[in-house]
């Protein structure tokens, strides 16, 4: 399944626009390398629409102070093109460190035309935390003490690279972070949000629900809700990946709670509509969901294994707390721990295949009987990438399901576009847990 990306810009900017508009500007040639994925642009995404801060576009340049200049000047001239925005923000993360590549803070100065001046309680701070590591202070640190003239420190409690507060033009206002995540973090939280709030930037939130759903396509989940993807505020917008199908709900209000106030109906409409497909919403799993369903029924489960090797067992102990439902499991990769241990037919082995709808079954019922539980789940299948042939091909999986009624039953999947072994047993394991859940629901 494929996203529906420019459909979902569409949805973003139905949201009732705000007073201000903000951009991420990402420094370091190690993100253009691809060495590091870019999660701390992820995070001030998502931090700026929670403080319902426009935002839509991000950069990425090199630690090269002509390409950092030039990326600045063209988000620059985007805000000044928004549509009457109150204030303008720009946002780094990276290149604020001690040598000589990075660059950022003495390229905003030259661009801006403001001086570098040294703060010496910057110095006395960056010295003592270095000291209190056991180390002395290299002459090269002492750079991070000098900020562009007007700037204020926007103090790191866990680095030595303080950050800087700026407004060097009317309406514009420059955020700068290094780029360790977890020091960007703090920093974020710690002084730029309080003051972003005691600046009169955050005048509204957004909030988004995430439903998520297992068993149908993104374009036929998006056929069954049309009526909602075409609305404004609440927008909402379809996503998909690896196998699961979501929907995103957002509200522009004036508090989170206004915000979930208008999407209430909105999620309630759209479960009724699609019923027993959506398993559940943020950060809900089909291996929680299914826990939890067990616990209210108070009924436990076992699993029996092939194609994916321990995957569903280590799906379901994922769960705090689960040894309450999960008994144990069985990997039976070679026919004769099927035959030996699940008491699978060695005759409907060699007729049908270890691949096959019986040998499901007789899986799932050999691991119920083993164990003694209520439920029991079995997977096998062929992952690749060799091994499929005209009438098993690659990707072919067969899942059984033993019911405590001692009812069994059976389902082919054909999980085609071959991704590799990890794509079909991650699939694999997460429709068995869907199975599981649509029967006990």
């Amino acid at each position: 399944m494929t996203s529906s990306p420019a459909f979902q810009t569409e949805n973003r900017d139905r949201l009732d626009p705000p007073a201000q508009s903000a951009e991420i500007i990402c420094i370091g040639t190690e993100l253009l390398l691809g060495d590091i994925l870019n999660g701390n642009a992820q995070f001030l995404a998502k931090e700026l629409a929670a403080l319902g801060i426009a935002h839509y576009y991000q950069t990425v340049v090199g630690d090269n102070p002509a390409r950092i200049q030039q990326a600045v000047t063209v988000a620059e001239r985007r805000l000044v093109e928004q549509p009457d925005p109150v204030a303008k923000l720009l946002l780094f993360t990276g290149g604020l460190g001690p040598t000589p590549d990075d660059l950022t803070i003495e390229t905003l100065a030259h661009l801006f035309g403001a001086p570098l001046v040294e703060h010496p309680d910057l110095v006395a701070d960056i010295e003592a935390k270095f000291t209190a590591r056991g180390r002395t202070m290299p002459p090269s640190n002492r750079k991070q003490a000098l900020l562009p003239d007007g700037a204020t420190v926007l103090p790191n409690p866990q680095g030595t690279a303080p950050g800087i507060i700026w407004s060097p033009r009317p309406d514009l206002t420059l955020m700068t972070f290094p780029g360790v995540p977890r020091e960007m973090q703090a920093m974020w939280r710690e002084t730029a949000v309080p003051y972003l709030h005691s600046h009169g930037w955050v005048t509204t939130t957004i909030v988004s629900r995430m439903l998520r759903f297992w068993g149908i396509s993104e374009s036929a989940l998006a056929e069954r809700v049309a009526p909602y993807l075409s609305q404004g505020n609440p927008t909402v917008a379809p996503y998909a990946s690896r196998g699961e199908a979501k929907l995103r709900i957002s509200a522009r209000a004036s508090s989170r709670a206004a915000a979930l106030e208008q999407i209430q109906p909105i999620e309630a409409g759209i479960r009724a509509l699609v019923g027993v497909d959506c398993y559940g919403a943020d950060d809900d799993t089909l291996s929680a969901v299914v826990g939890k369903l067990l616990l209210q029924r108070q009924q436990t489960v076992a699993v029996a294994e092939s194609c994916t090797g321990g995957g569903l067992g280590h799906l379901l102990t994922d769960i705090p707390g689960s040894s309450a439902y999960f008994y144990g499991g069985v990997i039976a990769y070679d026919n004769q721990v099927k035959v030996n241990l699940l008491k699978v037919d060695a005759a409907v082995l060699e007729a049908e295949g270890a691949v096959s709808a019986i040998v499901a079954e007789q899986m799932a019922l050999g691991v119920k009987a083993l164990l003694k539980t209520d439920w029991a789940l079995s997977i096998t299948g062929i992952a690749g990438p060799e091994g499929g042939s005209a009438t098993k091909p690659v990707g072919l999986v067969y899942i059984g399901l033993a019911a405590p009624s001692g009812e069994v039953v059976s389902y082919r999947h054909e999980f085609s576009g071959y991704r590799g072994r990890d794509w079909v047993r991650q699939l694999s394991a997460l429709s068995a847990l869907d199975a599981l859940r649509r029967s006990l629901l």
